[in-house]
């Protein structure tokens, strides 16, 4: 007994002595002596040479968070001082990284089952500079060994510690220029602090009062009880340029990035003005390590939505200047993430708006889905839209297209490139338009889908002038020049509404009612009608013209053609009839009647709007033994900025050999007949009488030869 105590004593002598032993071989080794090894190793690893230049030191300490025994167990803190990562051969820059020191901490024990665990990595003083030329090739991608068997050893990181330092970004793929500092705060600021204050900072930023029309409850970001514990502990501040705009930013961060623990969040703010675009968020970052997710609450303000597109990658509509603040919240993922902006309000101009939208990426194209909508929309905030906007605001928003001083339609062209940059699934109600007199458009919805590059607004719905007109519109920028192709229908505009200003409309019960069907290509409004082909029928019945009423409208060339066939006076209209059909611009007059109390006007020829020539023969026809003051018809040339409007010389040979009578457009009154629907009320449309009468009067009799007799 007593000799199987003294083995047993001296067995544990032993061991305490080769572990007393090894504990001062490990605090009196020379840890400098393994830097070549260390830099030899990590330089084949990481592709790149690798330096510790400074010392490099082992401090040990217990950890006492570790339970029972293994709380004696100390655990060393490696510090490296002064090292050093070389760029590749390509950049501008020599070196990739370098730290003023690198501090970690590792864990023994899990050594012995090949697992290794730094609780914590600690950048002291780093400075960073990341490259990317114009062929896509970053310095940031460093080329890992690869092997065909799995290691037997592997690796977990707890937190990342940051600390005063630097960070250049030079992207000559994506023209992105930037020098951010990153410097301590003097005391930690609670995260509730920074999201009041970054929210106040942030409103007064971007303007339009967005604070005023947003429910703060929905938008506010991450809430938990663990977000309420965390605090901004770092300030930063960058300035550069991106695609020859001016960057300039300002913003505060945690100082620990938890990468094992998805339920500890990382704050983050920041505040960007790119060119005059701007962006401000605040929030936070979670479960870092799988591209976890982000809480944040969000502004996006600027002179136009159109502006966001280089730095969002979201095709958005040309706008007037906008504001707005919303709820983002992200799942991020390495092939693919899902973000949503949801309850987000603001202004567009003069006009609200509102909505949630959601951005899914990983797929050929990133796709946008959702709904917008607006409860006042002023028709000037929707003007860029559809390319109605003034010079002055064409210009804010960077569009510097020269209107040929003899072109009437617009050549600015459609920007076809971006539709196929995403898809788009998008639901957007404006429940009330505000408009000027000359525009009664009073409410808008519509169905946004966009599909790799195919462009739908189907259904296309707008409330006019007390009617409705209903269709679709597609465009597909695939196709160069792009096509498009619409179909509209209009039902009960009425006149009284359309012409609120002209006295004589207003105890009018008439309407217009009328069908267009065309299709196009061409990437401006110019290039569209230009090689438009299809169809469009009109019908007014029960109104009134006059120069004055034509001139206010703009329509120069009806305006000569009225001032010459009725003086300046007012007339009474009982019908105006249009069937035109246009095939590569050319659209001819299939019918054009205009039905008077004195008269009915015959329009035939041809409106070219490839070149925007008139060709049209004008011929009056005196109603019974009425006075007509003009019998000798018109012609009218010349091109739609300056249009020819005059007498013709001698009396008119109809085109095609037919009579001077208006039963020579008896078919085309009745296709014309079928857009005629019942009027509102007991009145009759007189319109439907016209033409059944024009449909049902015999063709004329071609007249008789004379007889040999009479010669």
């Amino acid at each position: 007994m007593k000799r199987s105590r003294k083995v047993l004593i001296g067995i544990t002598g032993v061991v305490l002595a080769l572990v007393v032993a090894l504990v001062l071989f490990i605090a009196l080794f020379d840890w400098n002596r393994l830097r070549p090894l260390i830099n030899d190793k990590v330089s084949a690893a990481i592709g790149r040479p690798f330096v510790i230049e400074g010392n490099l030191t082992a401090a040990w300490q217990r950890e006492p968070s570790e339970p029972g025994w293994r709380a004696i167990v100390p655990w060393p803190t490696f510090t490296a001082n002064d090292i050093h990562i070389d760029n590749p051969s390509w950049t501008k820059q020599p070196q990739f990284v370098r730290l003023d020191a690198l501090r970690l901490r590792i864990s023994p024990l899990p050594l012995l089952i090949h697992h290794i665990y730094l609780p914590f990595v600690q950048l002291v003083g780093p400075h960073l500079d990341l490259e990317r030329d114009n062929k896509g090739e970053a310095n940031w991608e460093l080329t890992l060994p690869q092997s065909s068997t799995p290691s037997p050893w592997s690796f977990t990181l707890g937190t990342i510690q940051f600390d005063k330092g630097d960070i250049a970004l030079d992207d000559a793929k994506t023209r992105l220029k930037l020098h951010v500092d990153i410097t301590p705060l003097q005391q930690a600021i609670p995260y509730d602090q920074i999201v009041s204050q970054a929210t106040n900072d942030a409103r007064a930023d971007v303007g339009h009062d967005v604070g005023k029309s947003v429910d703060a409850t929905k938008t506010h970001p991450d809430a938990s009880s663990n977000a309420e514990r965390t605090s901004y502990q770092f300030s930063w501040t960058t300035d550069g340029s991106y695609q020859g705009a001016a960057v300039t930013g300002t913003g505060k961060t945690g100082a620990v990035l938890a990468l094992q623990q998805t339920d500890v969040p990382f704050p983050v703010q920041a505040r960007m003005h790119i060119g005059d675009s701007k962006i401000a968020l605040v929030g936070t970052l979670t479960d870092p390590t799988h591209l976890g997710a982000l809480n944040l609450r969000v502004w996006f303000a600027g002179t136009s939505m159109a502006k966001l597109y280089p730095i969002i990658g979201i095709t958005l509509p040309e706008t007037p200047p906008y504001a707005t603040e919303g709820h983002l919240t992200a799942e991020l993922h390495a092939h693919g993430s899902h973000f949503s902006y949801n309850d987000f309000k603001g202004r567009v101009g003069e006009s609200d708006v509102g909505g949630n939208l959601q951005v899914i990426t990983g797929g050929a194209r990133p796709k946008l889905s959702g709904d917008v909508h607006s409860k006042l929309l002023r028709f000037v905030d929707l003007a860029p839209l559809i390319g109605a906007d003034t010079k002055a605001q064409k210009q804010q928003r960077g569009d510097t297209t020269a209107q040929p001083t003899d072109k009437a339609l617009p050549v600015e062209q459609f920007r076809t490139d971006r539709l196929r940059t995403m898809d788009a699934d998008v639901t957007f109600d404006a429940a009330h338009i505000e408009h000027p007199s000359s525009m009664p458009i009073d409410a808008l919805s519509t169905h946004v889908l966009l599909d790799d590059g195919s462009l739908k607004l189907d259904p296309l719905h707008l409330d006019v002038a007390g009617g409705t007109i209903n269709g679709r519109l597609r465009v597909d920028g695939n196709a160069q020049p792009m096509h498009t192709a619409m179909d509209l229908r209009a039902r009960h505009l009425r006149l009284k509404q359309l012409f609120p200003t002209v006295q004589t409309m207003q105890n009018s019960f008439g309407e217009i009612n009328g069908d267009i069907a065309l299709n196009a290509t061409g990437n401006s409004v110019a290039a569209l009608m230009g090689s438009a082909n299809g169809e469009l029928k009109l019908l007014m019945n029960d109104g009134a013209i006059s120069k004055t009423l034509l001139e206010a409208a703009g329509l120069n060339v009806a305006n000569v053609v009225v001032e010459k066939l009725f003086g300046d006076k007012t007339v009474h209209i009982n019908c105006a009839a249009a069937d035109l059909a246009g095939t590569n611009g050319l659209f001819n007059s299939r019918l054009f009647v205009l039905d008077t109390a004195d008269a009915t006007v015959d329009v035939d020829g041809t409106i070219n709007f490839a070149d925007e020539k008139l060709d049209l023969d004008v011929v009056p026809h005196t109603k019974g033994l009425r006075i007509f003051s003009l019998r000798t018809p018109l012609y009218v040339k010349g091109t739609f900025k300056k249009p020819d409007v005059g007498l013709h010389p001698g009396p008119l040979i109809l085109r095609g050999g037919g009579a001077v009578a208006l039963a020579v457009v008896a078919a085309p009154a009745a296709a014309l007949l079928a857009v005629i629907v019942p009027s509102r009320g007991d009145q009759t449309n007189t319109c439907q009488t016209v033409l059944t009468q024009l449909h049902n009067e015999p063709p004329p009799t071609a007249p008789k030869k004379p007889s040999a007799k009479t010669k």
